[in-house]
C-alpha cells in the first residue's frame, strides 16, 4: 500500500519534503515491532529514512491540528452521517524528574491526585459508525 497517497491532502499545509518524510516514517512505524524510538524507526525505514532525517522531521514544527482536520475531511467524512464534538482528558501516571510536563493531576480512575502527565483530546465522533476521530491533542500542566 502506498501511504504517500493518504498524505497528499497535506500539500497546502506543509512542504512536500515533509510529506515525504512523514510517509517514510509512517510506513516504518506501521511495520515495526518493539519499542518505537528514532533509532528503531531509522532501522525499519526504507530509502529516505536515515537517522538524521528522522531527527530533522521530529524537530520540525507542524500544524498538527490542521493536518488532523484535513485528513478527516478528505478521507473519513461522510456527509450522510451525523457527527458530534467531544473532549476528554486523561492522566497517565509517570515517575521521574526530567519528564517534560510532569506535575500532579487528579486521576478519575484512581480517585486521587497522582504524579504524571495530563492529556486533553478533542475528537469528532461519528454517531452512525460509533467511531471517534481525534482532531486536536494537547498536554496540560506544561511549565
Amino acid at each position: 500500500m502506498n501511504i504517500l497517497s493518504f498524505f497528499a491532502c497535506f500539500e497546502t499545509l506543509v512542504a512536500s519534503v515533509t510529506i515525504g518524510q512523514l510517509a517514510v516514517i509512517g510506513q516504518a512505524i506501521l511495520t515495526m515491532t518493539g519499542r518505537i524510538t528514532m533509532l528503531s524507526i531509522s532501522r525499519w525505514a526504507e530509502k529516505g529514512g536515515s537517522y538524521r532525517t528522522i531527527q530533522r522531521f521530529f524537530s520540525t514544527v507542524l500544524p498538527w491540528n490542521g493536518m488532523f482536520a484535513r485528513f478527516f475531511e478528505t478521507h473519513l467524512f461522510n456527509p450522510e452521517h451525523e457527527y458530534i464534538v467531544a473532549g476528554d482528558e486523561t492522566v497517565v501516571g509517570k515517575a521521574g524528574r526530567q519528564t517534560f510536563g510532569i506535575d500532579r493531576f487528579f486521576s478519575g480512575l484512581k480517585g486521587k491526585v497522582i504524579r504524571g502527565l495530563s492529556f486533553f483530546v478533542l475528537s469528532v465522533v461519528d454517531t452512525v459508525e460509533r467511531k471517534s476521530y481525534p482532531l486536536a491533542a494537547g498536554a496540560n500542566g506544561q511549565k
